[in-house]
């Protein structure tokens, strides 16, 4: 293996990675609208090399270098978010920009970046003999992560019938290799009241008013510690054995589990009458140890859900893909976190120590998680939540760009990191050693009983 020779051939297709982010950034592609992104990547792929190009019907591109019986998959959700309010960007955000060093624009971290790197590293596996034999290297560009994490891989596994060995998860990791991720889930919580005249607000049973109770409990759950002083204890308590002896240590390392109340909604028959209804969306973070009935369970125990008799559910995601295709599902995400020893995610760490070092490359000054551990673990959640957390299958996290810029006006990357993502994930497959079957898995959140595709 010529480390020298894959470093070269990475550092020489700058130009051409730095060119396919600026045409994907200037394709607007927010989720359920990414027809335009998904052919421009197609595209890409057939003429570097790629042996088979195909577009599901649910609109991912997989693309496939290699004809083995053997599956090592590399996965960039390519659906963007939003712009938000345009007046915090300092530049278009489909035009971006370039300097020297870095790409900004819609996408540029979250998660474009993560196809292109990957792209280019099938190529240079291809071209410098790579491959291993029996094997075939999948890239998926996949759709509607943004909206719902985890169902165009529901959708690859259950629909096209794919199931890699392991799958390198693109998204930004600032350098670092990671191992797992807390879950997510989308709670939803309805009261209802009675409607009456503005005037004489008494005659009336006012939904709002109950659902201010409760949204007061739902901060203190995220607000409060968990000693005896506090009647509502706060999601801070699975970082102690007395409350998760099971999964304490695990917590720890993925982080507390959080709460935030993100969409609100009332029924009123005009703006002078008592509103009759009050529904609220919850942004429930899960950490090791949480399941999706104990979220459920804590919501409807607080004393003003109970007072209020508050209706709590989990959404359901059923919006149409760009192909008009509906893949109906839950919307819950399992936690999940990889041993570090499993054999993939020491392969992903090999590649980064023969090519790059021990350590996180980048100026830690522009880049503050540059310091921090080699292999760590992501903040947000990725579509790993159903690689992994629902179908068992080993991920490992390694991308271009920052977790800092996901979501944010101003997005960017770095040029260096399209570089060392595609060097890294084309020495990986020939470092990986395979498991024998072993579970790598240290923790994954047991699933629903609902009887989804």
């Amino acid at each position: 293996m010529d480390v020298c020779a894959v470093k070269k051939a990475a550092q020489g297709y700058e130009k051409e990675m730095t060119r396919f982010l600026r045409d994907l950034i200037r394709i607007p592609g927010e989720s359920s609208g990414e027809k335009g992104v998904i052919h421009r990547i197609a595209e890409e792929m057939r003429a570097v090399g790629f042996d088979k190009v195909e577009i599901d019907g649910l609109g991912n591109v997989l693309g496939y270098m290699g004809t083995g019986e053997r599956l090592i998959a590399f996965d960039a959700h390519i659906d963007t978010v939003g712009l938000g309010e345009m007046s915090n960007w300092k530049f278009d955000p489909y035009e971006g920009y370039e300097t020297d060093t870095e790409i900004g624009g819609r996408g540029a971290s979250d998660q474009l970046g993560g196809i292109v790197s990957s792209v280019y590293g099938a190529k240079i596996m291809k071209e410098l003999g790579l491959i291993p034999e029996g094997t075939a290297i999948l890239v998926t560009g996949t759709v509607q992560e943004e909206d719902c994490d985890g169902m165009c891989w529901q959708y690859i596994h259950n629909i096209d019938g794919i199931t890699p060995e392991f799958v390198v998860i693109t998204e930004p990791t600032d350098g670092g290799v990671y191992r797992g991720h807390r879950g997510r889930m989308e709670i939803r919580v309805d009261v209802k009241g009675v409607s009456c005249h503005g005037s004489a607000p008494e005659r009336g049973d006012n939904a709002i008013y109950k659902m201010a109770d409760i949204l007061k409990e739902v901060e203190q759950l995220n607000e409060n510690g968990c000693t005896d002083e506090y009647e509502i204890k706060g999601l801070v308590k699975m970082l102690e054995p007395e409350f998760n002896p099971e999964h304490y240590m695990d917590a720890r390392f993925l982080g507390r589990g959080t709460i935030t109340t993100s969409q609100i909604f009332y029924t009123s028959p005009s703006r002078c009458a008592v509103a009759d209804s009050c529904s609220v969306s919850l942004d429930r973070r899960m950490t090791a140890g949480e399941t999706w009935d104990s979220c459920i369970r804590e919501i409807e125990a607080l004393p003003s859900c109970k007072k209020h008799n508050a209706k709590v559910s989990m959404y359901m995601y059923d919006r149409p893909s760009w192909t008009g295709e509906v893949y109906e599902t839950e919307c819950y995400f399992p936690t999940w976190i990889n041993r570090e020893s499993a054999p993939h995610v020491q392969a992903v760490a090999e590649a980064h120590t023969l090519l790059y070092g021990e350590k996180r490359v980048g100026d830690p000054t522009a880049m503050p998680k540059r310091e921090r551990p080699l292999i760590d673990k992501w903040t947000f959640s990725t579509n790993g939540v159903s690689i992994q957390g629902r179908y068992g299958i080993p991920c490992v996290g390694f991308g271009p760009g920052a977790e800092s810029q996901a979501h944010a006006p101003n997005e960017m990357t770095w040029k260096e990191d399209l570089v060392h993502c595609a060097a890294i994930y084309a020495l990986v497959p020939s470092l990986y050693k395979g498991n024998d079957g072993a579970d790598v898995t240290e923790f994954r959140a047991s699933l629903t009983d609902n009887n989804i595709k």
